[in-house]
């Protein structure tokens, strides 16, 4: 059954859906009940913690020897990712002494570094899941009159190739998905799951005793640091996607000293214009951007003209180069890239930026890059 619950986003009215933490604690209800009652469970119900309740039928409820065993599909309602449509279960069996044991089985990640919601060691089982397993799981017992304990393993069939498509390998998550949610609910085309991640990996760094990062977008960035050696290797190099002021401020709230961005100019361009958000649905002025201090360095209107037409950053550089421009236009946009990284650093740490093109190699760095640079090498 659908689960029936919408938003407006962008004009669009999409589906919300459920977490894998929702999943889980349905899943585990169900187990339980069938084990204790030896009547599988035609419906599973929950209150989420944001308070929509959600019904779904179980996919598969069924005894395995001694051993209760439910699963649940996942439904991510519009919001597609690397979860949706998995099979999200728990194995239920009754042990000795008082109280329900939580384990992680097969398709769970292990966590392996530290940062992270649950200790070194434990499966990636966060806390609000956990609640919520625990509380549907108690509710069961406690309908029927049941009072010794119960070990709840959570268990995702498919969750090992799953994860593969998700950050949990760079996160220090190892064999299989994460059972996440605060909310138990999903939003649909939301970026929040993006930028929690982002948080996590800063979280991490500072947790494991790093005062200086790297941000970058995206692979460009770690291939140009692998090759020119910036950071040394000590440094750690954190993807922030476009959200490079949530990742500023992220860094601000873990009290990093030093945050080096380094970029593809057609990304970084857009900082100097003072877009935090260099995802083209926000904003894409990079052209105009060259057209301006272009301008401000003595370009005619023919080159501006052209400068605006110009289908990438890359093409801007060359028809800088025919001008004998480049060095002036790069310094501007240089001088403005630092001007509003201090800014959104409010002088929580100290900040810099380097450029490059994949066809023109290295293009600059702001003043603030060369002089932690320096401190670095």
């Amino acid at each position: 059954m659908a689960f029936e619950h919408y938003v407006n986003a962008g004009g669009k009215r999409l589906r919300r859906g459920y977490t894998t933490g929702t999943c889980a604690a349905l899943a585990a209800a169900g187990a339980a009940r069938l084990l204790l009652e030896r009547q599988p469970p035609h419906l599973l119900k929950l209150v989420t913690p944001m308070g929509l309740c959600v019904e779904v039928e179980p996919r598969v409820c069924r005894m395995e020897g001694e051993a209760a065993l439910c699963l649940v599909e996942k439904d991510g309602g519009d919001d597609v990712d690397a979860t949706a449509g998995l099979l999200i279960g728990a194995k239920v069996e009754k042990i000795p002494g008082l109280g329900i044991t939580i384990e992680g089985g097969e398709g769970v990640g292990r966590v392996t570094k530290p940062g992270l919601d649950q200790p070194v060691g434990e499966a990636a089982i966060n806390h609000v899941p956990r609640e919520m397993i625990r509380r549907s799981v108690e509710e069961v017992c406690t309908a029927l009159q049941y009072s010794d304990g119960l070990k709840v393993t959570i268990l995702v069939p498919r969750g090992e190739q799953a994860a593969k498509k998700t950050f949990n390998p760079q996160l220090g998550i190892e064999g299989g998905i994460s059972i996440l949610g605060t909310s138990g609910i999903v939003e649909p085309m939301s970026l929040s799951a993006l930028v929690e991640t982002i948080t996590l990996e800063l979280h991490q760094a500072a947790a494991l005793g790093h005062r200086r990062i790297i941000l970058t977008p995206g692979n460009y960035g770690v291939e140009f640091l692998k090759e020119h050696g910036l950071g040394g290797g000590t440094v750690p190099v954190i993807k922030c996607s476009n959200f490079i002021g949530e990742a500023m401020d992220r860094a601000a709230e873990e009290n990093f000293s030093q945050v080096l961005l380094v970029g593809h100019v057609g990304k970084l361009v857009k900082v100097a214009g003072g877009i935090m958000n260099t995802h083209s649905r926000w904003a894409d002025c990079r052209t105009e951007l060259f057209c301006a201090y272009a301008a401000l360095a003595g370009g005619g209107r023919e080159l501006c003209q052209s400068l605006m037409e110009a289908a990438s950053a890359d093409a801007c550089i060359g028809l800088l180069d025919q001008a004998g421009l480049r060095k002036p236009v790069v310094e501007g946009l240089l001088r403005a890239i630092q001007t509003h990284l201090d800014h959104r650093a409010a002088g929580g740490f100290r900040t810099g930026a380097v450029l490059f093109s994949n066809q023109y190699g290295l293009l600059g760095k702001t003043t603030g890059a060369e002089e932690i640079l320096s401190e670095w090498n």
